[in-house]
């Protein structure tokens, strides 16, 4: 059987720049930092003091008291980005068959707040355990793609992807594949974190991975920039709605792009440092652009992993351009996390939801806060700095990587009218 298409009929999100894909997007294209002082806790005493808090969230205004006693926040913000990629889709539950639509979900790390808090009130009581009952599933990976499964009543595939910031792209992939070889019709995929808290900030500070530009939270996440001092921690969730295309058209929807490759890769290097030449980031692109039967002439953006870390952003760049020779040089590369933070497992989703954008409104985002680029760096290369710039994109491609040397690349097609 020939591969199916796969299309995007729905987007939805919350995070540090939106608490919907339009107003996430409208902040992108102006180029507004989505970090500030840390409230989900007191920092004063942490080396980091600043993230890319969700702004105006409370899930109260989503769930019962009793969903917001047993859900950790990850799965809080999985449940409402997909409620709004649903919407977007205006797929009905009830109209489709359940057992082809499925959900893959991602998270890096999963309810890390919800394991520190249990933790701590038993290192602090008296040696009794006194766990709540939720405190498993709470805590769990995989348990934000069964609450979503059980929500719609989706009974096809069903499970998790964990590969640290690399997750959300693999669980696209993952759909992708699915659904192209005849598996599913509709998957709901992407990936949510909640990695503002102690356990997160602290670990990642001890690793000297987070920036500490405490006196100006906003140019603190710098991709490219010579004054770059390491990534800033972000939050939220990005769902996207995978469809095959002959079932979206047979149902009239709307549809966004179309995913038509993708590659993954292992460094094999290093528990945290990418290679430093990049090859394991090549052969993800590579293999992402040959599943897509394209060439490196056709990709007009591309969305970078960027992450502002002095061992990580000149790497991905190299690879960059040793896998696109001369054309590197006509593409637009930008790295939104400038923008976003670092949200960890669902960095993916909704890094790939600024790509879809870019085809649909032919915008690329900018990558803010380079004022002082790295000498390391070719300066011929558009980074997109510091504005948006229009241009027509026809295929587009997001990269994320995490630690343990997962590489993963996408590549998503304008659709044609």
């Amino acid at each position: 059987m020939a591969d199916r298409r796969v299309v995007v009929t729905g987007l939805g999100t919350l995070n540090p720049l939106g608490n919907s894909v339009a107003e996430y997007f409208d902040n992108l294209k102006k180029g507004v930092s989505g970090a500030g002082p840390i409230t989900r806790f007191d920092a004063d005493k942490f080396k980091t003091r600043f993230a890319c808090e969700v702004k105006g969230y409370d899930g109260a205004n989503y769930f019962d008291r009793k969903e917001v006693r047993r859900y950790d926040l990850f799965t809080q913000f999985a449940l409402v980005a997909a409620a709004e990629a649903m919407e977007d889709s205006g797929i009905d539950p009830q109209k489709v068959d359940v057992e082809r639509a499925g959900v893959i979900w991602a998270s890096g790390i999963g309810g890390l707040k919800s394991f520190f808090e249990e933790a701590r009130a038993f290192a602090q009581g008296d040696g009794t355990p006194r766990f709540s009952p939720f405190f498993i599933t709470m805590m769990i990976p995989d348990i934000a793609a069964g609450y979503i499964s059980m929500k719609y009543g989706f009974m096809g595939p069903n499970y998790c992807t964990v590969s640290a910031c690399a997750s959300a792209n693999h669980a696209l992939i993952d759909s992708f594949n699915w659904i192209r070889r005849g598996v599913a019709d509709i998957i709901i995929t992407g990936g949510s974190e909640a990695g503002v808290n102690e356990a997160a900030v602290g670990g990642f500070n001890s690793m000297q991975a987070l920036s500490t530009r405490n006196d100006d939270p906003k140019s603190a996440s710098r991709p490219f920039d010579v004054d770059r001092d390491g990534f800033v921690i972000g939050e939220g969730a990005g769902a996207i709605i995978l469809e095959e295309y002959e079932h979206a058209k047979a149902r009239g929807a709307k549809i966004y792009a179309e995913i038509v490759g993708g590659g993954i890769s292992g460094d094999a290097y290093h528990y945290a440092a990418p290679h430093p030449e990049g090859k394991g980031a090549m052969v993800a692109m590579r293999n992402a652009l040959a599943d897509g039967g394209i060439s490196v002439n056709e990709i007009d953006y591309i969305n970078v992993h960027g992450t502002s870390t002095p061992a990580g952003d000149g790497p991905e760049l190299m690879a960059i351009q040793k896998l696109f020779g001369d054309k590197a040089y006509d593409l637009n590369i930008s790295a939104t996390k400038s923008m976003t933070g670092h949200l960890l497992g669902a960095a993916g989703a909704v890094e790939a939801q600024a790509v879809i954008m870019a085809l649909t409104e032919g915008v690329i985002p900018p990558t803010i806060n380079l004022q002082n680029l790295d000498p390391a760096i070719d300066p011929k290369l558009n980074l997109t700095a510091n504005a948006a710039q229009r241009r027509e994109v026809k295929y587009a491609m997001s990269n994320t990587f995490g630690f343990g040397g997962h590489n993963s690349s996408i590549v998503f097609k304008k659709i044609e009218s």
